[in-house]
């Protein structure tokens, strides 16, 4: 089986990009299921439910998301509406919506998946995403050989020590967050396909995402800018990874395909 995860969608023009370009690229892979961040979607900053109403039905089968999942005041109350997303498991009991759960692919089986938050140089208060992993895929592997890990984080440290420690007992962890796909997709001795991060669905000519002149000007000055979002030229980055029937990975393809909208 192959698995398709797509990096972190940056506004209206990643959300283009995936729309057209999530079926094809399905069919390219043979790809039974698929995955993608949409933290970003709206405005590049959180989501609301017109954008996954806009996303839904494309060939997308989960939604996840991380520390701006929040960003967009009414998507609280929205969130618990819509099954197919999940925030970060490794938040406050308190928080609406859920962080893990269990899709059916064709065939009758299930892939169980989870959204995690890391910690380290992350702006957010969250809990361990160590126990988190461990108690829930202890919960799904009672269920599932399929489960896939998306660890939402700035680190690599903690980003590739998470995929250690999970080693053997998921199919894949793979990072999302700094919109910068990395170059270390491989599988580990346990059979777990790990990629630091996937990257981003956005545009080429920016700064992760944003545009360029705004990003310097507050780097080079310390003045605050607005990062208004670069909506054409996207370059869709996403990580094919093929699975056994027992849930082991036996490859990792990072690709990525530019798209003009």
């Amino acid at each position: 089986m192959n698995v398709l995860f797509v990096g972190d969608v940056v506004g209206k023009g990643g959300r283009v990009a995936v729309k057209t370009q999530i079926a094809e690229l399905r069919r390219e892979y043979d790809c039974s299921f698929c995955i993608a961040n949409i933290e970003n979607v709206a405005g590049g900053a959180g989501i609301t439910r017109a954008c996954v109403d806009d996303m839904t039905g494309i060939g997308v089968d989960v939604f996840t998301t991380g520390d701006h999942v929040w960003d967009q005041r009414d998507f609280v109350e929205q969130i618990k509406d819509i099954p197919s997303l999940l925030r970060p498991a490794n938040v406050c009991v308190a928080q609406p919506g859920r962080g893990y759960g269990l899709f059916p692919i064709p065939g009758g089986a299930q892939v169980g998946v989870v959204c995690l938050l890391g910690r380290i140089f992350m702006n957010s208060s969250s809990d361990c995403p160590f126990q988190a992993a461990d108690r829930i895929v202890k919960e799904l592997s009672a269920v599932t050989r399929f489960i896939v890990v998306d660890i939402h984080a700035e680190a690599t440290s903690e980003k590739t020590a998470l995929a250690r420690f999970l080693d053997g007992r998921v199919s894949a962890v793979l990072g999302t967050h700094t919109h910068v796909p990395t170059a270390d997709a491989a599988v580990l001795p346990g059979g777990t396909a790990f990629q630091c991060d996937v990257g981003m669905v956005g545009a080429r000519e920016s700064i992760l995402g944003r545009d360029i002149e705004a990003v310097v000007h507050r780097f080079s000055t310390g003045m605050p800018a607005r990062f208004k979002v670069v909506e054409k030229g996207i370059r869709l980055h996403a990580t094919v990874v093929t699975l056994d029937a027992d849930g082991r990975a036996t490859a990792v393809r990072p690709v990525f395909k530019d798209v003009d909208v």
